[in-house]
């Protein structure tokens, strides 16, 4: 006798994965701990208030899905990153004309020059995917023993 989708429990399955960041979000955010890992010491790792990344529109990343990513990651994962902030930019699609030279920006995926007409495949940015930049706290200030 077969099941309907419903009895053999595949609408709950489907309702957990939407509720849950997609894989590559995750492997994403592991990579930027790795980085940060690989690039600084124990000690300044435990100083970095924020992470700024840098995501063009043609990267194949939703920044709603990466930051359910990064809290997920942190929970699990790297509790030591907790109080760190996720900042992200999203970069536009800008494209370089080869008929006129002139840059200019992609709107609803149209790539074609926006002075001239020119259809173009010359991306200048929008695939970025950067770590831009790290925030540190502030280190409390230790007294001066010589005005104690």
């Amino acid at each position: 006798m077969a099941k309907s989708f419903k009895n053999a429990g595949i609408i709950p399955f489907l309702y957990s994965l939407t509720a849950l960041p997609a894989m590559h979000e995750i492997s994403l955010v592991r990579n930027v701990f790795r980085t940060l890992k690989d690039q600084f010491p124990p000690e300044e790792l435990a100083k970095i208030s924020a992470i700024r990344l840098k995501i063009g529109l043609l990267a194949n990343v939703e920044p709603v899905l990466l930051q359910n990513a990064f809290q997920a990651v942190v929970e699990t994962d790297e509790p030591g990153f907790r109080l760190t902030a996720l900042e992200i930019e999203m970069v536009p699609i800008v494209i370089e004309c080869p008929g006129c030279g002139k840059q200019s920006t992609v709107e609803q995926y149209r790539f074609r020059c926006a002075h001239c007409d020119t259809p173009t495949n010359n991306i200048v940015t929008g695939t970025e995917l950067m770590i831009s930049g790290v925030e540190m706290e502030n280190e409390p200030a230790t007294p001066d023993p010589a005005t104690s």
